[in-house]
């Protein structure tokens, strides 16, 4: 039986998490012992639709089939195709139709392909989930959940679908992918859930947002630790997740389409129809939806098709609108000369080798669209945690009270205690002693080679034997190791794998709780080695994120007291102590000492690290041992009176290729924003280290300082007004919520902007769905978001986001290479086939100067298969340091449309006199009779040997047009005698077209198939309508040579003149260019050898594949970057002199 496609709210009275455990299990019909039986299963599986999103197993086919049916260029094809067959040319009504076929079986297949990749991916996020049914435990696919399943769960695990939690022992989830929250959620078991801000108890749903449902686990979310069980109360589109999956892809309507005449006047339903009307037509034909050049290439194909029917009328004109057949086969014939019958093809197939190209490098393209709009990106606005930075987190500082601050250096892995050392640095004192130097960078050298790594170190000591000194434990260090090893629920460990005598780290929990323990181990003070001595675990107070803290409470193996320890957000422990430092330090909480504390937050904070504080206190008397980890009564003595310990600064380095990237976009002319939930001060340092803004702020205008960096709450209290008179909108965006994502987007339209949007969560969804280029991420990302996006990076890295777009650049300058390549070759043929309307013979119909198979011929494989290699071409040696092009123009810029008309014109003219030479010099004016059907030498003047012999030298002639036209569109403006200009050789020609071999071989071999298609007996004269020809060669030769000069002439002058330079602009670079914003110059790891090394640069393969590692620590050794005033000045120079 097929799966019912709509679910009812099935079940319960009320939300589960208003019910007790009981009444949910009552209502669902299972048991919390054993489950549901098969039989329920069964019933149920019958009832309810899978447990899968809407659009999580991809389009269907038929859906795709439709799209590529109803493409523009296809309509326009069929029509042309009925038309044939209407006159009875059944040979060119076929041609047509297997061009329609062939179009369409390519943009079918491997659109489909795509979406198949794309539903493997999905699989990843939830691919089973472990149900007791029956009374066994099974591991079942997480689409067959039903509600009623009692769910099984254990650290790690990926919830498959909403549940009511009735067991959880230290039960954690990470649910900031459905609600934001950074930090994991407690799971309880009671449904005495309060309403926010009061004492009394929810009554009802809306009292309640979904993050204060404790006693709920939702869809997609993880289990970070712990253990538990629950019941599944919904699955599929009535889970949360669902929910805003159907609201991302709900449609909204337009304004001015509503049809209510009672609240818009009585006309609306009028003017509301007829915008609707025109808004499905627009859609059909795909004219006001899809990418810029989806627009524009549906807007060109009824543009051609008018032209088409305009040139029909012509024709038709011209002979006195007497449509015998041979006047519709003329009119069919200028009709399809003036459509580019391969682009379709060539579009799709340019577009899947991208796609091709885009999953070397990581990047899953859901929609071939998505590869031509990367190529327009002005914008891009990413996320930090991950994307930007590693994710990967390492305790970097540790700042403890008169003792000194504990610094880690030279780490090479954050999950090894093993690497690197940590030493020991006087404490920033209170009364202006000088400040540690925020140039900690260094220290931290993920991915760099052990042997750069000691080289290194040998020379630091060699300098800085007095700065620093090798840390040791000592009992104020012990205070700390204590609480950072034991208020801890991740775990480190080395395990000895086959083969690897040394064995290999491995660590479970949370990032910061791993990053804690990794630096506990660094003084073999890990809670496994502490558990072992004795220390007893007595009562847990898990971390809850309303109070963002978490507690431990211990025995102490030596004096057998209760020791409490406790850490969390520096602002929310502080209240809590009285006193600060351990020992003979212990002093009590002064108003002084808070701000010295905090003092030394920011500095902590302003070097990109996120802060935490730790603290103790020891219990008086013997700690009440029935209170659990699930009993908080206890809670608000134990957290009192503590005592400070000392403050942890916890670092996720920026990824090694981040710099390069952001370096690569400025260069590029594309903007990176850094949209982060982190605190300010850590969002700010982390952006000045990758080079997003600038180390001195003081370099810029004071209006321009205060914009670049805002909080999110500032950002959303400001009006669309507001926002659009800022002078540069945010570089860095602290605290951010979804919905900010979505008004900076908006925010970047309004300018006129192009961008990309990065996200993972399924709060991200709505943004990535609104933004021109979703990009979601796919390790870390979620179903819904996946779905959202167009790309998706399979590594979540930033620089595979610089690699699409240097594709999608690429691919958008083959594009508009071959197109112009194919609609020359169109206006040569209509030029020449309307001119052709005046050769009239001695019966009064136009004789045309190529036949319609001829055309065909030309236009299909003459022009396609050079225009296959166009889309192949590399990209240039410039193409990332150069402005994105206009979302204006589009492919057809002015230049573009010039070009085409101007080269059309050159082979229209060419081939015009080459017809007229040939009949009117040297056959009289002879046309013969009926020659636009048949070979015919009946007599001297009814014979077609003239028009036959001059169709045949003005067939070879236009072929040898457009494959050499092929050459020279390889680059738009430099000749194709001199394609590379840092070139030394003296005539590089052969070099260059060779270096293409498709679109040599394509060239030479299209070249060759003229003489078969001129000397076969029958196939010329029968199908072609041509015959073989001696001397008329040497002015297909001699035109070929003048094309080609008329071509350099026009390229010449193009250089000379500088017309069509800077045809891109818009008004955030009009605003921000002046205030010469080059980000990427700023970072740290930018040297002058790396500056000159990519001002040499001849090529673009920026993949990153060979010792990323090697650069970057190469980079921050050869000395310092250049000063920002340098090349700000620089940049201004350049500016004053375009």
């Amino acid at each position: 039986m097929m799966a019912p496609t709509a679910q009812t709210r099935q079940g319960t009275d009320r939300h589960p998490f208003l019910l007790s455990v009981e009444d949910v299990a009552r209502q669902l019909g299972t048991n919390l012992e054993t489950g549901l039986s098969a039989r329920q299963v069964a019933e149920l599986q019958n009832k309810v639709p899978p447990n899968e999103l809407e659009g999580g197993g991809g389009v269907s086919w038929y859906k795709i089939l439709i799209k590529q049916i109803s493409n523009a260029m296809i309509l326009v094809l069929v029509f042309a195709m009925a038309l044939s067959f209407g006159v009875s040319d059944y040979i060119e009504g076929g041609v047509l139709a297997a061009v329609i076929f062939l179009n369409v079986s390519i943009g079918f297949f491997q659109e489909y392909q795509a979406e198949k990749k794309m539903d493997s991916l999905r699989a990843l996020s939830s691919p089973s989930a472990s149900v007791l049914r029956d009374g066994k435990n099974e591991v079942i696919p997480s689409a067959e959940v039903v509600p009623g399943d009692i769910i099984i769960l254990k650290t790690g695990d990926t919830i498959p679908a909403d549940i009511r939690v009735f067991e959880a022992m230290n039960l954690n989830c990470d649910e900031k992918s459905l609600t934001g929250e950074a930090e994991s959620v407690e799971k309880r078991i009671a449904h005495d859930i309060l309403v926010p801000g009061t004492e009394d108890l929810a009554t009802e749903e809306g009292q309640v947002g979904i993050g204060d449902r404790f006693n709920m686990a939702y869809s997609t979310t993880t289990v970070t630790k712990g253990r538990g069980r629950g019941i599944v109360t919904f699955t599929g589109m009535q889970t949360e997740v669902g929910k805003i999956a159907a609201s991302t892809t709900k449609k909204t309507r337009k304004p001015g389409r509503s049809m209510n005449y009672k609240k818009y006047g009585k006309t609306q339903p009028v003017k509301g129809g007829a915008r609707r009307f025109y808004d499905f037509i627009g859609k059909f034909l795909g004219l006001t939806e899809g990418t810029p050049l989806q627009r524009k290439l549906s807007a060109l194909s009824y543009l051609l098709f008018g032209c088409a029917i305009l040139l029909a009328i012509i024709v038709f004109g011209v002979n006195q609108f007497n449509v015998t057949d041979e006047v519709a086969i003329y009119a069919i014939s200028t009709g399809i000369a003036i459509i580019p019958e391969s682009l379709i093809a060539v579009l799709t197939i340019t577009m899947v080798v991208g796609m091709t190209a885009m999953r070397k490098a990581n990047v899953v393209i859901r929609d071939l669209s998505a590869l031509e709009a990367l190529g327009g990106i002005t914008n891009i606005c990413s996320d930090k945690t991950g994307t930007l930075t590693q994710g990967a987190m390492i305790v970097k500082k540790v700042w403890l009270p008169k003792t000194g601050i504990y610094t880690v250096n030279n780490s090479t892995d954050p999950n090894d205690p093993t690497q690197g050392e940590v030493t020991k640095g006087l404490e920033t004192t209170r009364q202006g002693a000088p400040e540690e130097k925020n140039d900690d960078y260094r220290h931290l050298k993920f991915d760099v080679p052990a042997a750069k790594v000691a080289k290194d170190q040998q020379k630091k000591n060699l300098f800085n034997d007095d700065e620093e000194e090798q840390a040791e434990l000592t009992p104020e260090l012990e205070s700390f190791l204590l609480p950072t090893a034991l208020c801890n629920l991740a775990t480190v460990l080395l395990e000895n794998t086959e083969g690897n005598r040394t064995g290999k780290w491995q660590t479970t929990g949370e990032p910061t709780e791993i990053a804690l323990q990794v630096f506990a181990r660094r003084f073999d003070f890990g809670k496994k080695r502490l558990d072992s001595i004795g220390w007893k675990q007595i009562a847990e107070f898990p971390f809850d994120s309303s109070i963002k803290r978490m507690s431990v409470v211990y025995q102490d193996p030596d004096t057998h007291k209760s020791m409490i320890y406790t850490k969390g957000a520096v602002e929310r422990i502080l209240d809590l102590c009285s006193s600060i430092g351990t020992g003979p330090n212990n002093e009590a909480i002064t108003n002084e000492l808070k701000d010295h504390i905090i003092a030394q937050v920011d500095e902590f904070a302003n070097q990109g690290l996120r802060v935490l504080a730790v603290a103790s206190r020891t219990w008086e008397g013997e700690f009440p041992q029935q209170h659990g980890s699930n009993v908080d009564s206890l809670r608000s003595e134990v957290e009192e009176n503590l005592t400070l310990i000392g403050l942890v600064g916890i670092y996720d380095p920026p990824r090694d290729e981040t710099k390069d990237a952001i370096r690569e976009c400025s260069e590029a002319g594309i903007k990176v924003h850094m949209l982060t939930g982190d605190h300010p001060a850590t969002a700010t340092a982390i952006a000045k280290e990758i080079g997003i803004i600038p180390h001195n702020l003081d370099i810029l205008p004071s209006e321009v300082s205060a914009s670049i960096i805002q909080r999110a709450t500032d950002f959303d209290s400001m009006t669309d007004a507001q926002i659009d008179a800022l002078p540069s909108l945010p570089l860095v965006l602290a605290r951010c919520a979804p919905h900010t994502k979505t008004r900076m987007i908006e925010a970047l339209r309004r300018r006129g902007l192009y961008m990309a949007m990065t996200g993972d969560g399924v709060n991200d969804a709505p943004s990535l769905s609104s933004a021109d280029v979703g990009i979601a991420m796919g390790l870390a990302g979620s179903d819904v978001a996946k779905g959202a996006a167009k790309i998706v990076l399979t590594d979540d890295k930033f620089n595979s986001i610089v690699a699409a777009i240097r594709e999608g650049r690429r691919m958008f300058d083959n594009i508009q290479k071959f197109v112009m390549h194919l609609l020359a070759s169109n206006v040569g043929e209509v030029i020449l086939l309307i001119a052709g309307l005046g050769f009239q013979d001695s019966s009064n119909q136009s004789v045309f100067p190529l036949s319609p198979l001829q055309i065909l011929w030309i236009n299909m494989l003459t022009s396609s298969f050079p225009a296959f290699g166009l889309g192949r071409e590399k990209a240039s040696s410039d193409i990332m340091r150069r402005r994105p092009h206009s979302i204006k123009y589009g492919v057809f810029t002015p230049q573009i449309i010039v070009d085409m008309l101007v080269y059309g014109i050159l082979m229209g003219t060419c081939t015009l006199l080459t017809f007229v030479i040939i009949i009117y010099g040297v056959y009289d004016g002879r046309l013969g009779t009926d020659c636009n059907r048949k070979y015919q030498t009946d007599t001297y003047l009814s014979s077609c040997e003239p028009v036959f012999r001059a169709r045949a030298a003005v067939f070879a002639e236009l072929t040898w047009l457009i494959l050499i036209l092929a050459w020279e569109v390889k680059s738009l403006r430099r000749s194709m005698f001199r394609l590379d200009p840092a070139t030394n050789s003296r005539f590089p020609f052969f070099r260059d077209v060779y270096e293409n071999r498709f679109l040599f071989w394509a060239v030479i071999i299209g070249a060759l198939s003229v003489f078969p298609a001129v000397y076969i007996p029958s196939l010329n004269t029968k199908v072609f309508k041509h015959v073989g020809i001696t001397w008329e060669w040497g002015l297909s030769f001699g035109a070929v040579f003048v094309f080609v000069l008329g071509v350099e002439a026009w390229k010449a002058v193009k250089r000379y003149t500088g017309w069509f330079i800077g045809e891109e602009d818009n008004e955030e670079e009009r605003r921000g260019g002046r205030f010469g914003l080059r980000q990427g110059f700023w970072g740290r790891a930018r040297s002058r050898a790396s500056s000159i090394r990519s001002l040499k640069r001849t090529g673009t393969d920026m993949s990153g594949n060979s010792g990323i590692g090697e650069k970057v620590a190469e980079m921050g050794a050869l000395g310092a970057a250049p000063t920002t005033r340098s090349l700000l000045a620089s940049q201004r120079e350049e500016a004053s002199q375009v």
